[in-house]
């Protein structure tokens, strides 16, 4: 027996010496990450193994190798078991060999391979092979241990010569990625392939193969885009723009070609050029950057976005924060194994070195409005289809702009109109719209989004400007939390909203489109709320902001932060929501950290406040978690005024303030949703003491006003109860000025300028409060539930429903805010006289 073992082990192929010893001196160096981990569990058994490689070369043929020993896969560099052909390996490659001198014997087609085996299989009836489709990366993703030229030399789509490689192998080695796919059964394809010319099916699997080389390369490193003069002409040159081209010179009276070349130039002025070296500079870059600046990003929930991804043209659509939004995404992507998006920008940041930087890092532009611009929005609605069809991923900020204030903004509808006329235009792969949720503790802007909110003009961007921002990265930022929400699927959407879609698909404009579009914001607003972070400022700020002086005993405070925990733990918002795991006491400690608040030592016990500044600052934290405390909050302001309430009354409100909270908020629930919300917040209420319920159960009591459930829920009351000050500031103006006086916009105007003188008098440190664009929500609201509406001279007329409204605001508000509101409220302008009897007469 022994004999026979060692004649067996005799006779087993061996690799070549020279190989051995080159895959020798190469392991010492190489440092090899499969994919997957396994790569074992995906071979069919039994069944011999050919490996496909996308190109050859003695450094690819060593990695397969080492990689397949690694791994206990069998040997790429002997001859294939149970197969007789003139290969000596069991690997080839997709291309065409690059010999080193002529030598017309080595240029053979890179099909004959694959051609032989299919030969011996028809001979051998009994006999299978599996193809192992096998991509190799050398250097994909720097660390921030490599150096410079590491970057440069790691992998792209540039087919690099002998010495170029040798030196991304000394460079980039230890950060080697193989990946081995599904194998493809030749047996299988035969069968199916049953009485087609075996040239014909050789030609279709090299294809598949490419196919698949490519797919795998451009999910890894991104898609082959450097040639930017490419896709800027192919713009110019689509139909679409050469018939507004065609509309423009006639209608201007201008030469074709003059039309021509001011669509060229505005394709030049959107298009990115994007540079795989840039990216991965950038990444190299940042890596360093974002250790400086913050204590940490972490991440959530992304292994989902993995999973749901592959298949999907994914458009990133991310709340708008900070400048650092655009950066941070791409980042988390790339490091993570995802090829980053290109990303719409507003052309104020294409600065001189800043513009062509983020150009290369694949930002597009695009200018503020364009709608008075026929030929500017055809060349970049084609722009975005042409990105669209070729698989590019995308992001855009659906809110338009930095939100000001902490909270989601109302949804510019612009960039998913276009993205959706795309898909209906290029609908070769189904459409993901992935919401992202980036919550930080310390923001840049902070001091200038407080400026522009009192009513200072916003600063333009320039490159002076961000050289003395530089200034600010010697400051502690704290740590950025990144939740990838709920996906929203278009094809499901589109079923729900306009279930024929498909009929109309080709209409330049279909009736549905608009309302799919509003329905498709609404719905990532809503599932980036879902996803919030709630660290330890944001429950700070709910907490100290409700308070006269901000500030709060400490016993007080960690009462209050006690019940926010819990309200968030016991009652999830969603499932995607994070929330801070330190205590009471901790979260204290590191609000004193980052120098959000201070405290007071005393006798009788320690006082913690937030003072000037940092207190207007800490409102745009407490305004990003706000959504979260709505049903909670709401309850609590039903109680400030009145001791008892019945169950049944509270519901009866609840139903009728929602519309307008869920507007603001966008809040995930309908109506009958809202109020299971209520209830089981009640009932929680209930369970921690916070509310009594009489014996009957109908009726609902709160503590007496010196108790410490009284203050609790005052507290918890401050955060919405602005919102109903501005509702009811709405109501006071319009009544006051009576029905056909005021349009919508001077009533805006009017309820801004109200907000801000109570602002004054009452030293109300919450800048959102006189934010123009969450009365012109309300206002909306109020329209769209036909309260208010418009008369034929552009005026607003209302109804009585509006005085119930006004009438429901006595439980909310006390007497003295009311008949505050009512005295601040402009008075209306006098009707100009009637004409005299001697003008009439004229």
């Amino acid at each position: 027996m022994d004999d026979i073992t060692s004649s067996a082990r005799a006779e087993a192929p061996r690799v070549p010496w020279r190989l051995r010893l080159f895959g020798r001196l190469l392991e010492s160096w190489i440092r090899i990450k499969p994919d997957p981990v396994d790569p074992k569990t995906l071979l069919l058994p039994g069944v011999p193994v050919c490996y496909v490689t996308e190109r050859y070369g003695l450094s690819d043929a060593l990695i397969l190798e080492q990689a397949c020993r690694e791994a206990g896969l069998p040997s790429a560099l002997v001859p294939l078991e149970n197969v007789t052909t003139r290969r000596k390996r069991s690997y080839f490659a997709t291309s065409m060999r690059n010999s080193l001198f002529w030598n017309p014997a080595r240029r053979r087609p890179p099909t004959e391979p694959l051609a032989e085996l299919m030969q011996q299989l028809q001979l051998l009836p009994d006999t299978d092979v599996q193809l192992v489709p096998v991509s190799i990366f050398v250097g994909r993703a720097p660390n921030r241990q490599s150096g410079w030229f590491s970057v440069l030399f790691s992998e792209n789509w540039v087919v690099v010569g002998r010495f170029r490689r040798l030196l991304g192998l000394i460079l980039n080695g230890r950060d080697t990625h193989v990946q081995f796919s599904q194998p493809v059964s030749l047996r299988s394809v035969l069968a199916e392939e049953q009485g087609q010319p075996q040239e014909r099916t050789v030609r279709k699997i090299s294809r598949v193969l490419r196919a698949h080389f490519r797919r795998i390369r451009a999910a890894v490193i991104g898609p082959d885009l450097s040639h930017r003069r490419t896709i800027v002409d192919a713009v110019v040159n689509a139909e679409p723009v050469q018939e507004v081209i065609a509309s423009t010179a006639l209608k201007e009276n201008i030469p074709r070609e003059q039309a021509r070349s001011r669509a060229h130039d505005y394709a030049l002025e959107i298009a990115a050029d994007y540079s795989h070296t840039v990216v991965r500079s950038l990444s190299f870059l940042l890596t360093s950057f974002w250790n400086k600046l913050y204590d940490g990003v972490t991440m959530s929930h992304f292994e989902r976005v993995r999973a749901a991804a592959p298949g999907h043209e994914v458009i990133y659509v991310p709340c708008h924060r900070s400048h650092i939004d655009y950066l941070l995404i791409s980042w988390l992507l790339y490091t993570n194994g995802i090829v980053p998006p290109h990303i719409a920008a507003g052309v104020n940041l294409n600065l001189p070195l800043v513009g062509p930087l983020l150009r290369r890092g694949g930002a597009f532009f695009l200018r503020r409005s364009f709608k008075a611009n026929a030929l500017y929005s055809a060349v970049f609605t084609e722009y975005v289809s042409q990105l669209f069809g070729r698989g590019v991923s995308m992001e855009y900020f659906i809110e338009g702009g930095r939100s000001r204030t902490g909270r989601l903004l109302q949804p510019k509808a612009g960039m998913l109109a276009m993205t959706l006329r795309a898909f209906l235009r290029e609908s070769r792969r189904p459409v993901m719209f992935q919401p992202v949720y980036i919550g930080y503790e310390k923001l840049m802007e902070g001091n200038s989004y407080i400026g522009e909110l009192s009513g200072q003009p916003k600063e333009k961007e320039s490159l002076f400007g961000l050289l003395r921002s530089v200034k600010k990265l010697r400051q502690h930022y704290g740590r950025v939390a990144v939740n990838f929400g709920e996906p929203v699927f278009l094809d499901d959407l589109l079923q729900q909203e306009a279930p024929d879609w498909r009929a109309s698909a080709s209409e330049e404009k279909p009736e549905w489109l608009g309302r799919t579009v509003d329905a498709l914001a609404e719905r990532i607003q809503v599932s980036i709320n879902r996803a919030a972070d709630v660290n330890p400022i944001n429950l700070l700020a709910v907490a100290l902001l409700a308070t006269p002086k901000h500030a709060m005993a400490e016993v007080d405070l960690i009462a209050q932060l006690d019940l926010y925990k819990a309200l968030l733990a016991e009652l999830p918002y969603g499932e995607r929501i994070t929330l801070t795991t330190l205590t009471p006491a901790q979260i204290i400690a590191y609000g004193e950290k980052m120098q959000w608040i201070r405290r007071i030592r005393h006798p009788l016990g320690d006082v913690l406040t937030s003072e000037g500044k940092q207190a207007t600052l800490l409102s745009y934290f407490r305004n990003n978690v706000l959504h979260l405390f709505a049903a909670s909050a709401w309850i609590a302001c039903c109680f400030i005024n009145n001791r008892r309430m019945a169950r049944a009354s509270l519901l009866r409100l609840s139903r009728l303030i929602y519309p307008f909270i869920q507007s603001e908020l966008f809040l995930p629930w309908d109506e009958a949703g809202f109020i299971e919300r209520i209830q089981a917040t009640l009932d929680f209420f209930i369970r921690r003491g916070v509310i009594a319920l009489d014996a009957e159960g109908r009726v609902l009591n709160r503590g007496a006003g010196q108790g410490d459930a009284a203050f609790q829920l005052r507290t918890l009351a401050h955060s919405l109860l602005q919102a109903f000050e501005r509702y009811y500031i709405t109501i006071a103006v319009l009544v006051k000025h009576g029905p056909h006086t005021i349009s919508s916009a001077e009533l805006e105007n009017l309820c801004t300028l109200t907000a801000q003188r109570l602002t004054l008098l009452h030293e109300l440190n919450a800048p959102e409060f006189f934010d123009k664009a969450l009365f012109k929500g309300f206002i909306q609201q109020l329209r769209e539930r036909k309260v208010i509406w418009t008369d034929d001279a552009g005026k607003l007329d209302f109804d009585a429903a509006l005085n119930i409204v006004a009438k429901d605001a006595k439980v909310i508000l006390s007497r003295e805010i009311r008949h505050g509101i009512l005295k601040l409220a402009p008075e209306p302008k006098p009707a100009p006289p009637p004409p005299a009897a001697a003008d009439r007469a004229a």
